[in-house]
């Protein structure tokens, strides 16, 4: 290696190490639990929707507080609204929180917490095993405080940081056993009112009515996913080259910074008030109960661009063409290539023009 490459390698980690700019704390579980009280830390941000951990998990982990073991660090990033002041948003270790709150917290934290049901009965044990069946109030009081003063590592991004890095971030850290999707990492870095428009537009009745999804990914971001994918294959679709899911960041990321609410809705609300009555039981294909993702995509998105040469378009006379060879061959397989995309999209444009 020649010294010039060794010092452009050298000026580029530097580079990017000033883009990361963070604080670590040592906080009690005690403040924690005040803080989520507080609201000073989002706890239900719209990219963690679900408290998934068992009572097991749970459990294990106020186990391990209590032995002293040391426990993963919590990620948070910084958010600072003008009127609200400056808080933290979970952005790696919302269950082990949720379980702190769900074991400590009280009638009006659990509620800041959106947390149901009845406060954590710890289980299952392995070795504070006379601790089965207490819930904290039943614990020693020495035990109690003793959990309550336990520090816990957390670390801060700051809000200098821009947001490339925080996804990154997130990506990194995104390995462990409760994984979230790509769309609940987007909503997490890039949240704001494109994010929102997204959340909004997924809760419509007539998307609703075009999409069918099984019940586990109405809740993980799939609907949002499903929405994203509409825009920014209606208005980027010629510029897609191979990767979906960089297609989408890149597009989401352009969004978060020009959300374009109103113009957005009205095609998102004209395309799919023409697409309700055509498919009153879902997009589908087959005997298939759910909405395939590509059929989704070159349906929705071939309404729409029809809608743009004929804003009062008929309805199809008919949707044989969704069985077809030929529309199957772009939807099916290797398909996510620039020429099957533009196809199968182009495809479904011409067949709402033609009404066949």
């Amino acid at each position: 290696m020649s010294r010039t490459d060794a010092t452009a390698q050298r000026a580029e980690l530097q580079s990017q190490r000033r883009k990361v700019d963070f604080d670590s704390y040592d906080i009690t579980v005690d403040e924690l639990v005040r803080r989520v009280s507080r609201g000073r830390i989002e706890i239900a941000p719209s990219y963690q929707r679900q408290f998934r951990w068992g009572a097991d998990r749970q459990s294990r982990l106020i186990e391990s507080l209590m032995l002293g073991i040391p426990v993963p660090p919590l990620f948070m990033a910084t958010n600072v609204a003008e009127d609200e002041g400056t808080s933290w948003e979970v952005v790696d270790g919302l269950q082990r929180l949720l379980s702190l709150t769900n074991f400590l917290g009280d009638a009006e934290t659990r509620q800041a917490a959106r947390l149901e049901g009845r406060p954590l009965r710890l289980t299952a044990l392995e070795i504070l095993t006379a601790l089965d069946g207490c819930t904290a109030r039943e614990l020693p009081a020495d035990l109690r405080e003793g959990l309550l003063d336990r520090p816990v590592k957390v670390i801060v991004l700051n809000d200098k940081s821009d947001l490339q890095v925080r996804f990154d971030l997130f990506e990194r850290l995104n390995t462990g056993g409760v994984r979230l999707t790509d769309h609940e990492v987007r909503e997490a870095v890039y949240a704001g009112e494109f994010v929102d428009l997204l959340t909004e537009l997924a809760a419509s009745d007539n998307f609703q009515t075009v999409v069918n999804l099984p019940a586990s990914r109405k809740v993980d971001g799939t609907p949002q996913d499903f929405v994203l994918r509409f825009f920014a294959f209606s208005e980027r679709y010629l510029e897609f080259d191979h990767s979906v899911r960089d297609f989408l960041n890149d597009f989401c990321r352009a969004a978060a910074g020009d959300p374009a609410s109103s113009r957005r809705r009205g095609k998102f609300d004209e395309t799919f008030e023409y697409l309700a009555p055509i498919f009153p039981d879902g997009v589908r294909r087959g005997r298939q109960s759910t909405t395939p993702v590509n059929v989704f995509e070159a349906v929705a998105v071939g309404a729409a661009l029809a809608l743009d040469v004929n804003p009062d378009l008929d309805y199809p006379e008919s949707l044989a063409w969704i069985e077809s060879s030929e529309f199957k061959n772009l939807t099916t397989g290797a398909t996510n290539d620039r020429r099957r995309v533009a196809g199968r999209i182009e495809f479904a444009r011409d067949r709402f023009l033609a009404r066949r």
